[in-house]
Order: structure tokens, then sequence, then C-alpha cells
């Protein structure tokens, strides 16, 4: 990720519907994201309101929580010195988190699904 919270996404031999792990750079998504925390990302998670997922916006990858606002849909960053971002569709969300860990300390992890 760069350090506005967004990932570099890079092609690889995964599949596409495999979960992978990106590190949390940037205060976009604090409190409940850190810097240095991993984040795990299933792409084929089911998107709801209040998730939190990677998307893309306007050309670049962005990881935010997923808010519903009428019949919009927005990309919400925790940290109130980030904006909001409308999103045309549902379709540039690439997957859903799942999980976060703090590398070396295995009791700091947590689930979101």
């Amino acid at each position: 990720m760069t350090m506005s919270g967004e990932p570099v996404m890079e092609e690889s031999a995964c599949s596409g519907s495999e979960a992978f792990a990106l590190r949390v750079l940037g205060t976009s998504m604090e409190p409940e994201f850190n810097e240095g925390e991993i984040i795990v990302i299933e792409p084929e998670g089911a998107l709801r309101d209040g998730s939190y997922v990677l998307a893309q916006h306007e050309g670049e990858w962005i990881f935010r929580q997923l808010c519903k606002r009428g019949e919009a849909w927005q990309l919400h960053a925790l940290n109130p010195a980030f904006p909001d971002l409308s999103l045309p569709d549902l379709a540039t969300v690439r997957g859903v988190i799942i999980q976060k860990a703090l590398p070396g300390r295995r009791k700091a992890s947590k689930r979101y699904v």
C-alpha cells in the first residue's frame, strides 16, 4: 500500500479467487487499522454496508469501509481527516477484508466475518 493507505497491486500467479494479504500503510483507516498491520482480503467475499473493502477508485487501489448512502455507495475512511469517496457501482470492489493481524502478535488478530 502507498502512504495514503492505498495498496500497490501487482500481477501474480495466484488465482483471482484466492485470499491474499497486504500490509497497511498510512493513517486513513485508524483507529481500527494501524500502520504495519496485515489485512487479509477475500476476493469473493459478500459485500454489505459496513464491510471493509479493497476497491479501485479513479484508477488507484484503496482500502476503505463500504457505506450505503441512500441509493449510492461510498468508500469511507475511518480517520475523519480523509474524505469519503463516491463509487459509481460495486464493480470496482476487489474484495472484502476478512482478518487483520499484527506481525509477531498472534493474539492481536481480529476477524471481520
